[in-house]
């Protein structure tokens, strides 16, 4: 479940922030490429997102 709720954080490209009114991120992504792609296809495969949002995020992925 915390998989897919940081993956839903990650394909509406939310900023966690440190406080009220701060921009710096308080969250740096620590996931190999390997395991965001395992985590979009797991959410492709349990219906969270369309096919269309997969392939858009997994080319956003491997272009990183």
């Amino acid at each position: 479940m915390k998989t897919n709720i940081t993956l839903l954080a990650l394909l509406a490209g939310l900023t966690f922030t440190a406080g009220c009114g701060s921009t710096k991120p308080n969250v740096e992504s620590s996931q190999t490429t390997g395991q965001e792609l395992l985590d979009l296809k797991t959410a492709y495969d349990e219906g969270i997102i369309t096919e269309k949002e997969y392939e858009r995020k997994k080319k956003e992925i491997l272009k990183d």
